[in-house]
């Protein structure tokens, strides 16, 4: 017993990070904020850091690309790239708490800065996320003359322009700009009543160091003087914090300054929190992330997001669905071909063996009752299942019809938390397991503030709403454009191609009740294929703060079941 105790003592002075649990302060291990490069250090504290507490210095933390490690990963909703570089790799830990009291992580190059992969129970606290060059260039308009538009850029942005064409620049890339979005100098999206995104590939001309010419004439689109443009691409070659195979996972108070796609995209991982912090603009920019602030791919367990503030993003504050695949081969009433059909969602996980599938009729987007058990999974390539199943095919399922996984849906609250002035939509729901919704504040999102969507035809993104609460939230003047699958402020539209043929709707058992509207005289409620859906107990007030749109009727409702609509009457 004395040689064991000698051997322990001695491990533990010589290779103190190999001990796991307690605390391990980074600045006693020689990473302190203002260091060139704090990567290695991180990561090797990191590497040895389950049932550990970590402990930073408040201040700035910088990452490289270029000495970061390559992983190749299939990242959900994004452009598939050959390799990720990433920044903290939290990898097969267990029980690791990163404390950063309010540090600010910059991030170099084109990279994956954070990525939780096969780790369980990990928080991250107090964490300022951002790159060190934004994926867009923001500029004012100063000057509308002669059908051309000339910005003064923004002294954080990063661009150049090169044989007359406007670019965004990063340390080690380049983006050529395709489109804009427009802002009001108070933060909020222009409310131009049309689609939000703004065409922008017009010849460019350099001025000074500061100023750029378009040959854009602005005044056509409802732009004026002052308005403030993010000039960006649909470009997304990487998420600031990827989950993966992670299991209970927290945030606290992690703030996502700016992204070159979404900002927290969970995949194939369950029971996630976050609570307080969200994407948040940096002093005197208006974008935040190139996509969806957080976003929840084939995940399961329960899903909480309280207290974060969300603003300034390209896309919605949080998307929660499934993946389905479409069956493109029959072999035999036991084994089929599918196929993952977005270019960009691949390659990772939809199913493992003892897993149920789910089948859906792509037509209709019915569900086919009986669930089948998989009993072998094999990937001739990145795009393609080949399944065999325990029981054999259910009767009226062939090609052309989905599949997705029955096992892998998770629960949503989302509570207390502000989303404003962002492109596109506020929150998107698409999971059978219960979802509420509560004492929320969408503000000028400039599409729908909620969506129910669901499809087996484009995005292949699925998982049918059974149960869902939307009570005591602001509705504050959303649906100032127009966005897809948004056509008033709660929009519940899976895109059926036959609706009539349906016997059974696709969502259902959804209560909207106890909210407040402010509105332009737009839709409050559109609906597609539900049943047993209930608007009650509402407060509306209209005003006249922008564009009328679809002439202001109250619902528009479209091949649907069962429903309780209160009446709503416009001064």
């Amino acid at each position: 017993m004395g040689v064991l105790r000698f051997l322990l003592l001695f491990c533990a002075l010589l290779c103190p990070l190999y001990a796991a649990g307690g605390v391990l302060v980074a600045s006693e291990h020689g990473l302190r904020p203002g260091t060139q490069d704090a990567g290695p250090a991180l990561r090797e504290l990191l590497r040895h850091a389950s049932d550990t507490i970590i402990e930073l210095e408040p201040g700035e933390y910088h990452f490289y690309a270029e000495t970061s490690p390559a992983y190749r990963l299939f990242i959900s909703n994004h452009d598939q790239q050959a390799e990720h570089r990433v920044g903290l790799p939290l990898v097969g830990l267990r029980g690791t708490r990163l404390k950063g009291k309010g540090s600010r992580f910059i991030f170099h190059g084109r990279m994956l800065p954070i990525l939780v992969m096969d780790s369980r129970s990990i928080e991250l606290e107090h964490i300022d996320i951002s790159y060190a060059c934004p994926f867009s260039a923001e500029g004012r308009i100063v000057d509308q003359e002669n059908g051309s538009t000339t910005l003064e850029m923004h002294p954080g942005s990063t661009w150049s322009v090169e044989g007359g064409r406007f670019f965004n620049l990063g340390e080690d890339w380049k983006d050529r700009v395709c489109a804009a979005i427009a802002f009001l100098p108070d933060g909020r999206m222009v409310p131009n009543g049309r689609q939000g995104d703004i065409v922008w590939n017009a010849r460019a001309e350099q001025l000074s160091p500061t100023r750029v010419r378009f040959s854009v004439d602005s005044r056509s689109l409802g732009l004026n003087k002052d308005n403030v443009l993010v000039l960006r691409s649909y470009w997304r070659p990487n998420p600031a914090m990827l989950l993966y195979r992670a299991e209970n996972t927290t945030l606290r108070e992690v703030v996502f300054r700016n992204s070159m796609g979404m900002a927290l995209l969970a995949q194939r991982s369950e029971n996630i929190t976050v609570r307080g912090g969200g994407c948040i603009r940096s002093e005197g920019r208006y974008g935040t992330s190139g996509a969806d602030a957080t976003h929840f791919s084939n995940c399961k367990g329960s899903i909480s997001v309280e207290g974060a503030l969300y603003e300034g993003m390209m896309d919605d504050a949080i998307n929660v669905h499934a993946t389905s695949l479409g069956i493109t081969k029959v072999i035999s009433p036991t084994e089929i071909v599918a196929r993952y059909m977005h270019h960009q969602a691949y390659g990772f996980e939809i199913a493992h063996p003892g897993e149920r599938l789910r089948f859906i009729h792509g037509k209709t987007l019915e569900n086919n009752p009986g669930l089948v058990r998989v009993k072998s999974v094999a990937s001739p390539d990145t795009r393609t299942l080949h399944l065999t199943l325990e029981n054999p095919l259910p009767g009226g399922i062939g090609v052309g019809d989905a599949l997705e996984n029955a096992d892998w849906h998770p629960s949503v609250s989302f509570r207390n938390n502000t989303i404003r002035y962002n492109r596109a939509r506020g929150a998107l729901f698409t999971t059978p397991r219960q979802v509420v919704v509560e004492h929320n504040d969408f503000v000028w999102s400039s599409g729908s503030a909620i969506l129910l969507a669901g499809d087996a035809q484009g995005w292949y993104e699925s998982g049918a709403c059974h149960d869902v609460t939307i009570r005591r939230n602001l509705f504050d003047h959303n649906l100032s454009s127009l966005f897809q699958f948004t056509d008033a402020i709660i929009s519940i539209c899976p895109e059926v191609k036959e609706p009539e043929r349906q016997k059974e709707r696709y969502h259902r058992n959804i209560r909207i009740e106890h909210n407040t509207f402010c509105t332009h005289r737009v839709p409050l409620l559109s609906a597609i294929s539900a049943d047993k859906l209930i608007f009650r107990n509402n407060k509306v007030i209209y005003d006249d703060a922008a564009p009328t749109l679809y002439d202001g009727v109250p619902f528009r409702i479209r091949h649907c079941g069962k429903m309780k609509l209160q009446k709503v009457t416009q001064p």
